[in-house]
């Protein structure tokens, strides 16, 4: 009859500067081949280049202070980097870019374009904005920056990312940008010489023609609003099928960790 076999070597000395083996989760990329996404990246790269060359256009019609300063430039400005890193990634198969960091750029194009539709663009709302002092070219640019690039960015999430990966306790950290971004308006308005036209870059941040009152009203109110669509888009990823899957070689359906 065989011994059964000791959990211990008795006698054996600990060997000192060795920590013991806990159990560990067994990454994806461990079972899974990384795969090289091609189309991806050069969609990716695409809308890059869209959204660059709408701003780079906007630069050199209007003044490029004024131009930054606007959410909407600054937004796409992002998304072209995000796009750009994560292009290179899909096109070399290595992991994805930080949730944190695509899931807040998806959220600031998507803000750009329902605050632009909803509020600016609406004739019915207080502060709709006419158009009629656009150029030819910032007509052009205004769309793709605020329709084109927001509706490209959300196919990409929709078709090409996995699902699951943005988290709820993102939500709060995504609206610092906001917060900041409202200081900086309302900070330039007032190093700007009062009654010069185009002092606030918003009507809904416009304190001379509203108030402080009504303009922090009306921030709240914005604030609290793109912290839903972050909760929506949060419910949205965990609620969508997963479009991305590969076979492997035993023939089990796995996911990877996409880009």
């Amino acid at each position: 009859m065989t011994a059964p076999i000791p959990r211990d070597i008795p006698n054996l000395p600990a060997i000192p500067g060795v920590p013991a083996l806990l159990p560990s989760p067994v990454p994806a990329t461990a079972v899974v081949t990384p795969v090289r996404r091609p189309l991806t990246a050069v969609y990716r790269l695409l809308v890059a280049l869209v959204a660059a060359g709408a701003v780079t256009v906007d630069l050199l019609i209007g003044s490029p202070v004024r131009v930054l300063s606007h959410f909407a430039i600054q937004s796409n400005i992002l998304l072209a980097l995000v796009l750009v890193l994560s292009a290179r990634r899909a096109w070399s198969a290595r992991r994805p870019l930080p949730s944190a960091l695509t899931g807040a750029t998806l959220l600031y194009v998507a803000i750009t374009g329902l605050v632009y539709h909803l509020l600016l663009a609406h004739a019915a709302t207080p502060f709709s904005m006419t158009s009629g002092s656009l150029t030819g070219w910032q007509t052009i640019t205004n769309q793709i920056l605020h329709t084109v690039t927001p509706i490209a960015a959300a196919l990409d999430w929709l078709l090409m990312t996995s699902p699951g990966r943005l988290h709820l306790r993102q939500a709060a950290a995504w609206l610092l940008y906001p917060l900041a971004y409202l200081a900086f308006s309302l900070g330039r308005g007032e190093l700007i010489v009062p009654g010069t036209p185009g002092r606030y870059l918003y009507p809904f941040l416009d304190v001379d023609l509203h108030g402080y009152k009504s303009v922090l009203g009306n921030a709240l109110l914005l604030g609290l609003a793109i912290y839903a669509v972050a909760i929506v888009l949060i419910a949205l990823d965990h609620a969508r099928p997963n479009l991305i899957r590969h076979r492997t070689k035993t023939g089990f359906r796995l996911g990877p960790p996409v880009g």
